[in-house]
């Protein structure tokens, strides 16, 4: 009488299978982790970097129609030459001059990575302190993330 050998995996062999997974697993998420805040901290750089170009193109066209004398309706003298709010950036300002076409700086305002309650952006006007985290409302000088999270290089996100 012949026996036929069983062929596939014993429990045994199976938990040990498992013990090994387990083991990798545990040691890939913390990994997995750090990837995941590391490429939305590369992205909060993207995008702080994206608006604060754009409110300084802003600032420098301003400027020229000044120096130019093309600023519809003229310079005030209290004008800092910074946009009222960010979505102006989005919507474009008409600067005179012989082209009569709205300038737009931004596509669309970039969003907050780290943004946990939709509050949006910090937002800074050019009276208020370097550090403040109220704005003034004049204009828009410097934009800022309000998480109050910690970045992997120990500072704090909303001082990048």
């Amino acid at each position: 009488m012949r026996f036929s050998s069983a062929r596939g995996l014993t429990l045994v062999e199976l938990l040990v299978a498992m013990a090994i997974l387990s083991v990798l697993a545990a040691a890939v998420l913390p990994v997995a982790e750090v990837t995941v805040r590391r490429t939305k901290e590369i992205e909060l750089r993207r995008a702080l970097r994206e608006i604060r170009s754009a409110i300084d193109a802003y600032k420098e066209d301003y400027d020229k129609a000044v120096k130019d004398n093309t600023l519809p309706g003229g310079a005030s003298l209290g004008d800092s030459g910074y946009p009222e709010d960010l979505e102006t950036l989005v919507t474009g300002k008409d600067w005179g001059g012989p082209n009569k076409i709205k300038r737009k700086y931004l596509r669309r305002i970039p969003s907050d990575p780290f943004d946990e309650y939709g509050d949006g952006w910090g937002l800074r006007s050019y009276a208020d302190d370097a550090d403040s985290t109220v704005w003034g409302g004049e204009d828009v000088y410097d934009v800022y993330s309000q998480s109050g999270r910690t970045a992997l290089d120990g500072t704090s996100y909303s001082t990048w």
